[in-house]
């Protein structure tokens, strides 16, 4: 395979992560601010941005933080590439260049996500946002189908891959803001607005069932911090998302013969996450661990880019 294609087909799983979990967020947020009062829902807002690392961009094009400027700002201003239109626009970009190797299904994904957003300038209130969020992962649930259905090859190992490295740095990025950006000042930790912030948590990664089933203490911040963290099964855990990582990097090397740079680190990053445990992250400093995760994960991402040389 090319390194174009393959770069291509990366960013085209990266950039559609990306859109899917913006979508997630925003959905997310509307809902905790119709629950919230003033202040707390002006902090569910900022930490979206915080999330989505698009704060700078959103104080340099707005004096001031409202629900429905920033609502704007991460689904349908394509003046910086936070924003779910501008991440598929990419997508779609890279798509087209990979065309041949997709599918008709995953290309018509592709392409009705990207038009929703034609000639869209602002979503009026919060239901046409919801319905906006939701038409947006049902395309993306629409490619993830259809990717899963394409033959088992470079083509649908790089696009999985760039979704577990973006998935990754996303979950991570999720987690840290809750842990210490997100509760209003004023507001008492284990509080109505702490509960609603941690099951918003969830919500946005799915996981709201998943967290039921595994842990029966009713909702604790300790045992979702372990799930997004610790617990492989489910999907949008760090832990998951570092498995595959290493799991599709294994396979892309088979295919190729040999084994480099990024495998090595991915191998590494995964057998230290199996011996983590949440109680001592927490104990030693959640924050830390996650910032010094999201800088792996981004040596990673330029390892993988000089392996595959990647254009």
């Amino acid at each position: 395979m090319l390194s174009r294609t393959a770069s291509s087909l990366y960013w085209l799983g990266r950039y559609l992560e990306r859109a899917d979990f913006t979508a997630r967020l925003v959905e997310a947020t509307v809902r905790l601010d119709a629950l919230s009062s003033r202040p707390a829902g002006e902090a569910a807002w900022r930490s979206a941005l915080a999330v989505s690392d698009t704060e700078d961009a959103y104080n340099d094009a707005h004096d001031e933080l409202t629900a429905t400027k920033v609502a704007c700002f991460l689904t349908v201003d394509a003046s910086h590439p936070g924003s779910i239109v501008s991440c598929l626009e990419m997508a779609r970009l890279n798509a087209r260049a990979v065309r041949t190797a997709l599918s008709r299904e995953a290309w018509t994904a592709i392409n009705r996500a990207w038009l929703i957003f034609d000639n869209r300038e602002h979503p009026a209130g919060d239901m046409e946002t919801l319905s906006l969020m939701e038409a947006v992962k049902a395309e993306t649930r629409g490619f993830e189908g259809a990717i899963h259905r394409m033959l088992r090859n470079q083509t649908t190992w790089f696009i999985r891959l760039g979704q577990a490295i973006e998935r990754a740095d996303n979950t991570a990025r999720l987690l840290d803001v809750k842990y210490h950006i997100l509760l209003p000042e004023g507001e008492p930790v284990g509080g109505i607005v702490d509960r609603d912030q941690w099951t918003t948590l969830l919500q946005t990664v799915s996981a709201v069932n998943a967290y039921r089933w595994l842990y029966s203490d009713g909702l604790r911040p300790a045992d979702v911090i372990d799930l997004l963290l610790a617990r492989a099964e489910l999907p949008r855990s760090l832990a998951a998302s570092v498995e595959e990582a290493v799991d599709l990097l294994h396979l892309l090397a088979k295919r190729e013969g040999q084994h480099g740079e990024a495998d090595r680190m991915a191998r590494v990053r995964n057998d230290r996450m199996r011996r983590t445990r949440s109680g001592e992250v927490i104990a030693g400093g959640l924050h830390e661990y996650l910032g010094a995760f999201q800088r792996e994960n981004d040596l990673l991402h330029a390892a993988i880019g000089r392996q595959f040389r990647f254009a």
